[in-house]
């Protein structure tokens, strides 16, 4: 089972020197759980059905603190009866799972899943932004959108941390540009014209350039924060994500 934070790496622990085929036997099964583009599981599965082994493709998503408490949900692409069988330690992991289809199948879902989530993030801290020029409680704001039509899962979670002001959801910019690049090259393969995924794209580059790729990917927001000259502050919400 690998959790790892690019293709590249993923490619250096599975088929690099003394990595996982060199030790994993004929037979054996890939969980591979990080997130991929679909041509990137595709090929590393080749690599890995090369040598005997089955690859079932599990990226997760919910964010960090569902993962370390272990109600993450579980993307799956592979063969069915290959699911089952790993089925109870996906289970000890995930609170939910969703078999997608064949490899490559959880990378398409998963990729969509983050696409929303970065352009959902750069919507929450428009809004919060109107809310704070308007003149309006942020604290009360927030909560409002929470039980209003325009909720999401991101506003509900990250916003916290933008409020705030620690930002730390524990992903990078770089992680949210490779995951933007994997839907960008997807819209492409696939033939739609995607047109807010490219804009989000050009945002996280600006705020990469200003910030740094290290800084959280929440601190998207910073750059709306710098071009009005306020920062979106709010007592009372935490400065990590808790159950």
């Amino acid at each position: 089972i690998t959790c790892l934070p690019s293709p590249k790496v993923s490619e250096a622990v599975l088929a690099g020197s003394d990595g996982l085929l060199d030790g994993l036997a004929a037979g054996g099964t890939w969980i591979e759980m990080s997130t991929n583009g679909r041509d990137e599981i595709l090929r590393l599965a080749a690599l890995a059905s090369a040598k005997g082994v089955e690859t079932l493709e599990c990226p997760v998503t919910g964010g960090v603190h569902l993962a370390a408490a272990g109600k993450i949900t579980a993307l799956v692409g592979g063969d069915a009866a290959l699911y089952e069988r790993h089925r109870p330690a996906i289970q000890a992991m995930c609170a939910k799972s969703f078999l997608m289809g064949p490899v490559g199948s959880g990378a398409v879902i998963k990729v969509i899943t983050n696409m929303l989530a970065f352009i959902h993030l750069v919507a929450a801290g428009e809004a919060l932004m109107l809310a704070n020029q308007g003149g309006l409680d942020l604290a009360q704001a927030y909560h409002a959108i929470v039980a209003s039509s325009g909720n999401s899962f991101v506003h509900e979670t990250e916003s916290q941390l933008i409020l705030n002001g620690s930002y730390d959801i524990g992903f990078t910019m770089d992680l949210a540009l490779k995951d933007l690049g994997f839907a960008l090259c997807m819209a492409r393969d696939f033939r739609v014209p995607l047109q807010l995924a490219p804009l989000v794209n050009q945002i996280f580059e600006v705020g990469r350039q200003k910030y740094g790729g290290g800084a959280w990917s929440t601190q998207i927001v910073k750059l709306l924060e710098d071009a009005v000259g306020t920062e979106l502050r709010a007592p009372g919400f935490p400065a990590k994500l808790e159950l």
